[in-house]
């Protein structure tokens, strides 16, 4: 490991220790593909228009150097977050994430879906594979979350309690389908669904705090929230009541990074929460004990958060 890295775990493993963390549950986490991630590092290198600035990726690393990082920094468990742009890829995608979960047991079997036809059906094979998470990107996919060819699909993650990281928010720029509105719809219909909120809905940070208010499944990740990269284009509103909702809702806000794609080291997203006042308290839940509530995770390793039912390890009921 380079200095840089041994600095970066030292780092992390300081606020574990000024908080009182055993480790960190990730919720938001990307592997993929090695050719599919290529080109994501390619869009974020040119500055594509879902970006819009310039944003250096922090960890442009082996696969396997990745999660020997991730293991460093204390992470028990953490998630594939992979995502189609177009139909017939999802269920490709799918296959790779199981492969990827068998080989790296700390990590949450992974899954995903676009609107085809063919959703339901290896959504339902994915669940019953043992998919403990899916990841829909509305921003990235440029579909309606209320579109009729995912109904058997929110309905079976519903029945099943298999939590969906949601990209819903309009950052870092507005999409067809982003803000509240479609997941306002579709929460009305599916009102028991496990939906994690990613960025916290930014900017809409407001609109979505009053979705998890409103519905006691569904959750919000903090994946660059508060840093100094975010804040200085989508800061989080100064009013004190907006930060007292926040821990309100101590109890359904997780952890999550975006790594490797951050242009900051990973110990900021952790210094930025802390920086928040909001207690140690709220720390230990938010970075470690929601999340392994949520997904069954023991307090005492990661080593088996990849495998096993989604049923048995899913959300809360």
């Amino acid at each position: 490991m380079s200095d840089q890295g041994v600095d970066e775990r030292a780092a992390v493993r300081a606020f574990l220790a000024r908080v009182g963390l055993p480790g960190l549950v990730d919720v938001h986490t990307h592997f993929m593909p090695e050719r599919v991630l290529r080109k994501v590092w390619a869009y974020f290198d040119s500055a594509g228009p879902l970006v819009g600035r310039e944003w250096p990726i922090a960890y442009r690393h082996a696969e396997d150097e990745r999660v020997a990082l991730l293991r460093g920094f204390g992470v028990r468990a953490f998630t594939s977050m992979l995502y189609p742009h177009k139909p017939g890829m999802a269920e490709w995608l799918n296959a790779w994430a199981a492969g990827f979960a068998d080989r790296t047991q700390d990590c949450l079997r992974t899954a995903t879906f676009f609107p085809e036809p063919t959703a339901g059906a290896y959504v339902r094979a994915a669940v019953e594979g043992g998919a403990r998470v899916f990841k829909a990107h509305l921003q990235v996919g440029a579909y309606d979350p209320n579109d009729p060819l995912l109904d058997p699909v929110w309905g079976l993650l519903a029945d099943a309690r298999v939590p969906v990281v949601t990209h819903c928010g309009s950052g870092p720029v507005p999409g067809a389908f982003t803000g509240p509105g479609p997941v306002r719809a579709l929460l009305a219909r599916h009102p028991r669904l496990p939906l994690v909120v990613a960025h916290l809905g930014m900017p809409e940070y407001t609109e979505f705090m009053e979705l998890a208010e409103r519905y006691e499944q569904v959750r919000l990740d903090t994946t660059m929230a508060f840093t100094d990269f975010t804040e200085a284009v989508t800061p989080f509103p100064r009013d004190p009541g907006a930060r007292a909702r926040l821990a309100d809702l101590g109890d359904r806000v997780l952890l999550g990074s975006d790594f490797p794609n951050i242009p900051y080291p990973y110990a900021h997203q952790l210094t930025a929460l802390e920086g928040l006042g909001l207690g140690d308290a709220w720390l230990r839940a938010v970075c470690y004990g929601n999340a392994a509530s949520l997904f069954g995770i023991e307090t005492g390793t990661g080593a088996d958060a990849g495998r096993g039912g989604a049923v048995a390890g899913g959300g809360a009921p």
